[in-house]
């Protein structure tokens, strides 16, 4: 039976929360890919390589969220078109945006390779980690193609409304990973190189999965036709899901500088950044599964021009994401010393200097969670109503502010400032796309009437 959901119909609220559960599972899943590896890494190998494996967290990033927004903005259109019941136009989005994603996915690779060592070099990463950064960056930089193939397979689903899936897809291998962690990085001591490979061969098997649920649905049967290239429908996702892949690498961009900030402070404060980046990938998962849900909802709706569900839907969002926050807000406050430790050995050398990095960063950027909530949501929405442009202005202001905050903390020597970097660009981009989403409100209600 089909796991796809038509959100043109029933109870916003609910149907929101049903959507978001398994893409919150499944994106903690994710996240449980680089823990395990740098749990692994950090506990059985030592604190300066889990140092450089968090060295490459920004470059890495940089590269997986241009992914993540090219893919989000693709799907975004074949939602549109599943809203609206057009089955041929939704197989030639599908067909379109495979073809794009090789393509994408062949440059990212190249580009990734160029730039690579010039970026840890001028990301002042310390000399004792250099080489095991290098090591890991090139080997997940080589995995590009599985890594766009599972993320465009995965937002195609979930623009689908089937956020179960790829739910199914990451407890398979998330299990297959740890097992390869083990056996990789422990029984063949391959270190950092066999995490990278161990995260790539489970995120291969995420892909296959989700691409033979895909091929059963009954209403995607892509023909030769479908591939053939379309100009026209080319260009529409381009503008779609460009402006998102650009707004990602920005603020990916403007972590790496972010990250020099930090390299300059040694390798002992770069590992407890590193496990608080660990925890704050957990916490960020659950608003980018509500912003998902909020974005399929708003996507599916918008095609088939039901304003009023949409209207609805934005207030559910809203009020689930800030109760949300709240909650994960407290939770980290209470447990976080034993969520640092799953990273950082206690006993080891300089162990203690590392967790208490790692636990007063982590207590600011809890503090701040509300607003990345309400930005990632609001983004999400925006681009469910049809415009990434003002999405991509808000990642923009976000990114400026964290190069500026990074840099005047890292000019001043005050490792206050640096803490607070993150928190402070989040409030930049939210400003912006809160009052873009009332600019965009407006303009819709303009085109479809408040009545309907």
């Amino acid at each position: 039976m089909s796991k796809t959901k038509d959100m043109t119909a029933g109870n916003p609220t609910k149907l929101i929360l049903f959507f978001a559960f398994p893409l919150i599972l499944t994106n903690l899943g994710q996240q449980l890919y680089m823990i395990v590896d740098s749990a692994i890494v950090g506990r059985g190998v030592g604190v300066k390589a889990l140092a450089a494996v968090g060295a490459t967290d920004w470059i890495y990033w940089m590269l997986l969220w241009a992914i993540q927004g090219l893919t989000q903005g693709f799907a975004i259109y074949a939602a549109q078109y599943f809203g609206r019941k057009d089955y041929d136009g939704l197989n030639k989005v599908i067909a379109m945006s495979t073809l794009l994603c090789a393509v994408f996915g062949m440059l990212f690779t190249l580009l990734g390779l160029a730039v690579e060592k010039p970026l840890l070099t001028l990301m002042q990463t310390p000399a004792d980690i250099y080489d095991g950064a290098v090591t890991y960056l090139t080997a997940m930089i080589f995995g590009t193609l599985i890594v766009i193939a599972y993320n465009m397979a995965a937002a195609i689903l979930r623009a689908l409304g089937d956020g179960k899936t790829p739910l199914i897809a990451m407890c398979i291998a998330a299990v297959l990973n740890i097992l390869l962690d083990l056996l990789f990085v422990i029984s063949f001591q391959m270190g950092i190189l066999g995490a990278a490979l161990a995260t790539l061969i489970s995120q291969l098997v995420s892909f296959l999965y989700c691409f033979f649920v895909i091929r059963k649905l009954p209403y995607v049967r892509a023909s030769r036709s479908h591939f053939r290239p379309d100009g026209s429908m080319i260009s529409v996702l381009c503008r779609f899901g460009i402006p998102l892949a650009l707004q990602n690498f920005l603020i990916g961009a403007s972590g790496t500088m972010y990250q020099a900030a930090i390299n300059v402070q040694g390798s002992v404060f770069v590992a407890g950044v590193t496990a608080n980046n660990k925890v704050f990938g957990l916490l960020e998962s659950s608003s980018l599964s509500l912003g998902a849900a909020a974005n399929t909802f708003t996507a599916q709706n918008y095609g088939a021009g039901n304003i009023k569900r949409m209207e609805a839907g934005v207030k559910a969002s809203l009020k689930i994401v800030v109760l949300l926050a709240l909650a994960v807000t407290g939770f980290v406050l209470l447990s976080r010393e034993f969520l640092l430790q799953i990273f950082i050995n206690p006993a080891e050398t300089d162990a203690d200097l590392a967790l208490e990095v790692g636990k007063r960063l982590l207590t600011i950027i809890s503090c701040g969670m509300i607003v990345l909530y309400l930005l990632n949501v609001f983004r999400c929405i925006v681009q469910g109503f049809g415009n990434s442009v003002y999405s991509m202005i808000s990642g923009i202001l976000e990114a400026v502010a964290r190069v500026v905050v990074a840099r005047i903390g890292m000019v001043t020597a005050s490792t206050k400032l640096l803490f607070l970097t993150e928190p402070l660009s989040w409030v930049s981009g939210l400003v912006f796309i809160a009052g873009a989403f009332f600019v965009v409100r407006k303009r819709v209600y303009a085109v479809y009437g408040r009545e309907q």
